[in-house]
């Protein structure tokens, strides 16, 4: 008897140790196999489109910009995702695609929205018992939809971007660029009918899949110098130290010359201006000398460079623009960090010293970035990173997670912040985009770019400011717009003229 249990015994542990290998095998060493399996890959899309997603909602909490509805009976997937609002939102919801993944939020926060978050396990259990369908949890966002809409009409049919962000929360208020997509042709029809959208998307020259506002890079002209002025001002000068005011600057080491906008004097030839007076004019001949004078006497003393790092910009080795290993500022999406090439890449390139000043050499930067800038201004020095999400709430409204503000970096001083107003201001109220907040009634806080692309076709206008400026009013609003290639104005366009009464409708529509 005892032998045969003996035996008994040893052929149930062999058959545990065969089950416990084959699952091993199954979970371990063929997992990628399976999982691999056209088949499998399968089952699994159909098993999430089984699962009601979470929606996607505007800080108005009313606004739905992305959800799940049934396809019907008979359907092969139980649920289809929609986009009420389409090519607004679609850079910033992205799509939720069975052929193509996800992309935007519906990747940034997919755990959630799919309900496999840990914080959805209660939950999910809980639905489980009660014999409930799982569903996802709804992601609420800090979009302003008005302010949305008033973006994407004062930008129209003209190529080009608008960020707009709260200072001292960080929150982004609106995101919009021009050309985009509608995320439903990727997200719904037939699989040849979201194939071919997808081929035509990605074929499209202008590339509309990318938002301008935060995934492209692009030369910043004179809104770069936001960053310069800062860094005079951080090392010693004031808003009325004096600099020397030629018709050009001879640049060292070669032939060439810097001169202003169209040629023109600042201060109508004035033998010396103010630092306030050069960003009032946007004195590129100023700047330029104010470049080459933050350079220090080491390779790795470039007081310009250091300016651009504590705002944030990646430092790069030129003619590589890559090289961000890690965000400098966080946020949710796939954000693009201005470039900065390192102090080195300026030892032996002289010229560059006082080009880089005023936005060109190898400097590039999108309209999220300067937003940021010109809220640290607007925020006493502090850069809040960009927050585009503030809660996820489960299918019965409770609230499973918030997301707090977050500092990102403190790339000036108050003192510096407080001066950089001042000469923001005077832009404004008589300098270079006075024209475009003519009796507008709100102190607005800005500075022009104009920033020619070397390769024959008309100059990006930029404009990048906040309001309310001054006046011992909160500013609520940091806004920076791009115009790609002159928008209506062609070769004749500047930053004023084209860019500014953007900024100055997307203000007025939030004020």
């Amino acid at each position: 008897m005892d032998r045969q249990i003996r035996r008994l015994g040893i052929a149930l542990v062999a058959l545990f140790a065969l089950l416990f290998g084959q699952v091993a095998y199954v979970q371990v060493f063929a997992a990628e196999r399976i999982a691999d399996s056209p088949g499998n890959a399968t089952r699994q899309i159909r098993a999430e489109f089984e699962v009601e997603r979470g929606q996607i909602i505007a800080a108005d909490q009313r606004t739905v910009l992305a959800r799940s509805v049934e396809t019907g009976p008979n359907q092969v997937y139980r649920y289809r995702r929609e986009y009420p609002e389409g090519e607004l939102y679609g850079h910033l919801t992205g799509y939720y695609s069975r052929i193509f993944g996800r992309g935007g939020i519906e990747q940034a926060f997919n755990d959630y929205l799919a309900g496999t978050a840990p914080e959805l396990a209660v939950s999910n259990i809980t639905d489980l018992i009660l014999g409930r369908p799982k569903k996802g949890a709804s992601v609420y966002t800090t979009i302003v939809p008005n302010l949305q809409r008033a973006a994407a009409q004062a930008l129209g049919d003209q190529p080009g971007a608008v960020a707009a962000i709260d200072p001292t929360s960080g929150d982004v208020l609106a995101l919009y660029s021009n050309p985009g997509f509608d995320p439903n042709v990727l997200s719904s029809g037939s699989d040849d009918a979201m194939r071919a959208a997808w081929e035509d998307l990605n074929a499209d020259p202008s590339k509309p899949l990318l938002s301008k506002a935060f995934q492209e890079l692009f030369l910043p002209g004179s809104s770069f110098k936001m960053v310069t002025a800062s860094a005079v001002l951080e090392r010693g000068a004031s808003i009325d130290t004096t600099w020397p005011n030629p018709h050009v600057l001879d640049l060292p080491t070669t032939d060439d010359d810097l001169a202003n906008y169209g040629g023109a004097l600042c201060q109508g030839g004035a033998p010396q201006v103010t630092t306030l007076e050069a960003f009032q004019e946007s004195c590129n001949v100023t700047f330029g000398e104010m470049g080459l004078d933050l350079y220090g006497e080491r390779t790795d003393n470039f007081g310009l460079a250091d300016q651009a790092d504590a705002y944030g910009f990646c430092m790069t080795n030129p003619p590589e623009v890559a090289g961000c290993d890690e965000p400098r500022i966080p946020f949710e999406l796939p954000f693009q960090n201005g470039r900065f090439p390192e102090a080195a890449y300026f030892a032996e390139r002289i010229p560059a010293r006082a080009y880089a000043a005023v936005g060109l050499d190898n400097v590039l930067t999108n309209p999220l970035h300067l937003a940021l800038v010109a809220a640290a201004v607007a925020n006493g020095g502090e850069m809040k990173a960009p927050r585009i999400v503030t809660s996820v709430r489960d299918a019965q409204g409770r609230t499973v997670r918030e997301f707090d503000e977050e500092t990102a970096l403190r790339p000036i001083t108050g003192t510096t912040a407080s001066a950089m107003t001042q000469m923001m201001l005077s832009v404004t109220q008589g300098g270079t985009a006075s024209s475009a907040f003519s009796g507008f009634g709100i102190p607005v806080a800005g500075k022009t770019g104009t920033a020619t692309t070397g390769d024959d076709t008309p100059p990006n206008a930029w404009f990048t400011g906040f309001a309310p400026a001054g006046g011992g009013q909160d500013p609520r609003i940091a806004v920076s717009v791009i115009v790609l290639e002159g928008g209506g104005l062609g070769d004749a366009a500047t930053g004023g003229q084209i860019a500014a009464p953007i900024a100055r409708a997307v203000i007025d529509a939030y004020l």
